[in-house]
């Protein structure tokens, strides 16, 4: 059952610092700025709440998401060859484990013991694969983990530089500061780091499994004077509609997926490699 899923250790941690993080920020560092009663503070407790809220419902779409199962009836086209080995991709495509045909971009999860459709990685923070149908809240959910994120460590920042330390008796306080500014700001650097990551995968139209083949083909291209480009990179903006979709109002919703297909088939672009 999905609901299960949720009855895990890195989950309850990942919920327990979303809660920290909001009730610090609002109950503390916006109240001790400007005062939850002003309409500044107001504001910015409401803006930090809806952005907490996005990244809570972006979190519980990627646990509670199936990344996208292998169909029962999948079989790959026996006329599709590998172009270097000139044997049918077929023989190539077979998970060891399942004893299945695995369809472009598939990969066998160890931790779910499954094959999964476009497998990015496994996620220990939600106890469920990254693939074709949860990629997309996967990428909303970093990117509002990171701006939240970004949000508290300037409010933090703003609320030091404002208080009045030369009176006594705020040695405590001080230390808390230095505490909650050191964990925003690492938290920040962290979050922003995974999401510039992942931009440049969304972009390329590239998996994280993928980028990792990708540097080690693009490394023996190199060694014989040829040049790398990865087949599925369909241009900048196609790659961004194959994720978010063709309509821009919808691009940061995580639920609207309609626009994925069955995820066993991809268009690619032939001779990357010359």
């Amino acid at each position: 059952m999905k609901w299960e899923r949720l009855l895990s250790v890195p989950i309850f941690s990942a919920l327990l610092m979303m809660g920290f993080v909001y009730y610090v920020t609002v109950f503390f560092f916006i109240a001790d700025w400007v005062g939850l009663q002003s309409s500044a503070g107001s504001l910015n407790a409401i803006i930090f709440t809806s952005l907490i809220c996005y990244c809570l419902f972006s979190f519980f779409v990627c646990v509670l998401t199936d990344p996208g199962r292998v169909p029962s009836s999948y079989v790959p086209d026996v006329e599709v060859s590998d172009q270097e080995s000139r044997r049918p991709v077929v023989q190539q495509r077979k998970c060891e484990t399942c004893s299945n045909y695995k369809p472009p971009r598939c990969h066998h999860c160890r931790v779910c013991r499954r094959c999964v459709l476009k497998m990015d990685h496994h996620c220990v923070w939600t106890n469920n694969c990254i693939g074709y149908r949860n990629y997309k809240g996967f990428f909303i959910l970093v990117l509002s983990a990171t701006l939240g994120s970004i949000y508290s460590m300037v409010i933090i920042f703003i609320s030091a530089f404002q208080r009045d330390w030369e009176s006594p008796g705020h040695a405590s306080i001080k230390i808390y500061y230095v505490l909650c500014g050191v964990l925003m700001s690492s938290l920040s650097l962290i979050l922003g780091t995974l999401l510039g990551h992942h931009i440049f995968l969304l972009s390329r139209n590239m998996t994280t499994i993928e980028s990792y083949e990708a540097t080690r083909e693009a490394w023996l291209a190199r060694k014989s004077g040829l040049s790398y480009g990865h087949s599925f990179d369909l241009g900048f903006y196609k790659n961004i509609t194959l994720v978010l979709g063709p309509n821009m109002l919808i691009w940061f919703w995580p639920t609207a997926v309609g626009h994925l297909k069955d995820g066993t088939s991809f268009r690619r672009i032939p001779n990357t490699t010359s």
